[in-house]
């Protein structure tokens, strides 16, 4: 018997609360004992040499120097490797002496670009065996040191902060692995314009459910499709205090509360006459609103949905219609039929505030209704978060703190604007203008939202910076420097 699935087998290691039915699934793909060995829930050209002088300084002062990077081609020898380690192991579902050898000749061979594909693997390990041998070959290939058992996060990490090119072939072993272990990915991981580099497991399943099947049960973080709204003074099971994201379109006003978003992370709504996809992303702090009609000829009303993966802490989203992935923050498609037609979603903004200066500034607003939240109260953001993100984000700009809130918008001239929302708060409410680049923050029940000089809405939304920065690392940030 192989001792590390001999030791595995007789240990309950997933959550039956989140993963209920995620073994069966697996079992019905002939991957048991792989899955035993690998699966557990979380709490997702040629090559120039990497040098310390072509990073940030806070880059190298917070994860030291990066190793030298060969160019080229894998070593015929380190691809065989990798082919028994990361593809014949998942295809055959065994991990014996081949695999353990192959993986011990990963970490020799100096070439920190294959650590991508052991971090993967790490993503999906769960015995402490076979956790260690791969921590070994990385820290082999990286040259650090893991003094906690956060060995995937701290691998991540740094080929993040680092920049560590992928090795060729890289989208095959990942796929390889990925779709190895939750089924319904085979149509995402697919080239694109997408940095596969970064996209991690999230911990949770594919909502592959159609649309119109909010009630449908599933292994999944279940979004919510033509979402059932009262009046304002109907939902009596809201306080003042509690957090609402608001949205306004065409003058007509809905309130999507937190306790709902934390639980459904996606809703498809209709609102002002409007298609609407509006994604949460409980771990960088961000609601944010997509049209999704006024379509090309032949393009159907994208559905959106959580795939259950990451990138860089950011939840990776995807159309269950056309099977196309979208970046969340930027809006287009990246993957996919419509990223082949460069498919774009235009944004309405979303107003962070609370449901009693909502409702006051907004007395029409209507609400999405008690049940959608399914019993559940989370607030992420001050219990899970609380302490920073839980997945692995790489460097972070330094200008701010990571969970700094800030306002996010593209103005008229196409530069990202980031506003600091405490600061920005203050001014107007003292009677002070806030004002860059063409971009004007005006107050909106209680919260903030963007408009161009004319009063017109720009679409932002609320996010922490360490999300915003990575998905616009040029952007501008309000207050200026000096000011």
């Amino acid at each position: 018997m192989n001792p590390y699935y001999d030791a595995l087998r007789r240990s309950a290691f997933v959550d039956s609360c989140t993963f209920s039915g995620a073994i069966e699934r697996l079992r019905q793909h002939g991957r048991v004992l792989l899955a035993a060995l690998l699966l557990v829930a979380s709490p997702c050209p040629v090559l120039a040499q990497q040098a310390a002088t072509a990073l940030p300084a806070h880059v190298v002062d917070a994860f030291g120097a990066p190793p030298k990077v060969p160019n080229g081609p894998l070593q015929a020898n380190l691809d065989a490797a990798l082919q028994t380690a990361f593809v014949e192991s998942l295809e055959r579902s065994t991990w014996g002496i081949d695999q353990q050898e192959a993986l011990a000749n990963i970490g020799k061979s100096g070439d920190p670009r294959v650590a991508w594909i052991i971090a993967d693997m790490m993503r999906f390990a769960s015995h402490p065996g076979l956790n260690r041998d791969l921590a070994v070959a990385a820290g082999a290939l990286l040259d650090i040191t893991f003094d906690d058992g956060n060995t995937w996060g701290k691998t991540t990490d740094h080929l993040i902060a680092w920049d560590i090119p992928a090795p060729p072939g890289y989208l095959s072993y990942k796929r390889t692995i990925f779709t190895s272990f939750v089924p319904g990915w085979e149509r995402i991981f697919v080239e694109g314009d997408i940095d596969w580099r970064h996209v991690s497991w999230g911990g949770v399943l594919i909502d592959d459910r159609a649309f119109d099947t909010t009630d449908e049960a599933c292994n999944c973080i279940p979004a919510a499709d033509n979402p059932d709204v009262v009046p304002a003074a109907e939902a009596r099971w809201l306080d003042d205090e509690d957090i609402v994201f608001g949205v306004v379109v065409n003058g007509e006003a809905r309130a999507y509360p937190r306790q709902i978003m934390e639980v459904r992370e996606m809703v498809n709504d209709t609102l002002g006459g409007r298609d609407l996809g509006i994604p949460y992303c409980t771990l960088c702090g961000s609601a944010q609103a997509w049209f999704t009609d006024e379509l090309p000829d032949g393009v159907e009303r994208p559905v959106l949905r959580t795939s259950g993966l990451l990138i860089r802490s950011n939840k990776v989203m995807y159309d269950i219609t056309s099977q196309s992935v979208f970046d969340t923050f930027r809006g287009d498609a990246v993957t996919g039929p419509l990223a082949d037609i460069d498919f774009k979603m235009d944004q309405a903004s979303v107003v962070t505030t609370e449901w009693g200066a909502w409702k006051e500034a907004h007395p029409e607003t209507t609400v999405l209704v008690e049940a959608l939240a399914l019993g559940r109260d989370f607030d992420f953001r001050n219990g899970r978060d609380a302490d920073g993100p839980i997945f692995p984000v790489g460097d972070v700009d330094p200008r701010l703190t990571v969970h700094e809130d800030v306002v996010g918008v593209i103005g008229s001239a196409g530069k990202a604007i980031a506003f600091q929302r405490s600061i920005a708060m203050t001014a107007l409410l003292k009677g002070d203008p806030v004002e860059s680049g063409g971009v004007r923050l005006v107050l909106d029940g209680g919260g903030l939202r963007a408009t161009n000089s004319g009063g017109d809405d720009l679409g932002s939304h609320d996010s922490f910076w360490f999300a915003w920065s990575q998905f616009y690392p040029q952007t501008e940030l309000w207050p200026l420097q000096g000011r």
